[in-house]
């Protein structure tokens, strides 16, 4: 029987084929956004003054059902910019949550702070896609890839400016970090049950290599969490859900980061 991972993973392949139909890979080179300098959230982490809050756009999910489908895009990711946010992420997958490319390209313009296209990669076609609508880092879910996959999509990221964030979510998955990885995130919500679990960051922190700045991702509702993670060694801290079930998103991140 298939969990929920599997199948996304499976519609995924299928959007993707079609997307390639209707604009082939080739064709990406000449979007708008494909040529333009990423901002880098390497070097943001970097900064005395980063909060390290990247705070994500998401309308719904398959565990909450619709969390927000009421506000907009443009409006939510340039009040988290206003509100000190280091990133914004972007949720691009339509079917189980709601998002579309159009998303990120609604934004990029109006923002100066990077912007992760959140997506469930399985071919090279959505990272080259990723680059063309303006995202500045993508993300690799390390639960339905294989690490010599992670490794070929992460090389071809760097190669064309884009900043990996390589999501893992158990200690069996620590394989797949590799060299051409830049971040690496420790999701507390299981792909395949959803469930919730706050402790498996803290517990696999000291496994993620020097050097690779640690992200926090999912569950995250509280600033002294952050504050524990920070203790722990996190330099990010991915929070979607907190902010977007409130009625004006952005505020609530501005109050959340003045508790930091």
């Amino acid at each position: 029987m298939m969990n929920i991972l599997d199948k996304i993973v499976v519609r995924k392949k299928e959007e993707v084929a079609a997307r390639k139909k209707e604009l082939p890979m080739e064709r990406l080179v000449d979007e708008i956004h494909y040529h333009r300098t990423g901002i880098s959230l390497m070097n943001i982490f970097n900064q005395q003054n980063s909060k390290g809050i990247i705070a994500e756009f998401k309308r719904r999910s398959p565990s909450k059902g619709i969390i927000n489908d009421r506000m907009d895009p443009l409006a939510v990711t340039t009040a988290y910019q206003s509100g000190g946010a280091s990133a914004v992420s972007i949720l691009t997958d339509n079917d189980f949550f709601g998002g579309s490319v159009d998303d990120v390209l609604k934004c990029r313009e109006s923002l100066s702070i990077p912007i992760l296209r959140k997506e469930f990669i399985v071919d090279p076609y959505q990272i080259h896609e990723a680059k063309a609508i303006g995202a500045d880092l993508i993300l690799l879910i390390a639960a339905c890839l294989t690490p010599s996959q992670v490794m070929g999509f992460s090389a071809e990221a760097r190669s064309i400016g884009l900043e990996v964030l390589l999501e893992l979510h158990d200690e069996d998955e620590i394989g797949h970090i590799c060299s051409t990885v830049d971040l690496v995130g420790i999701n507390n919500r299981s792909l395949k049950t959803f469930d919730v679990d706050i402790a498996r960051s803290l517990r696999m922190a000291n496994a993620i290599p020097e050097g690779k700045p640690k992200v926090a991702e999912s569950g995250i509702d509280d600033p002294e969490q952050v504050k524990l993670f920070r203790e722990n060694g996190y330099k990010g801290f991915l929070i979607g859900e907190s902010f977007m079930k409130q009625t004006n998103p952005g505020e609530a991140l501005k109050q959340f980061i003045s508790k930091l």
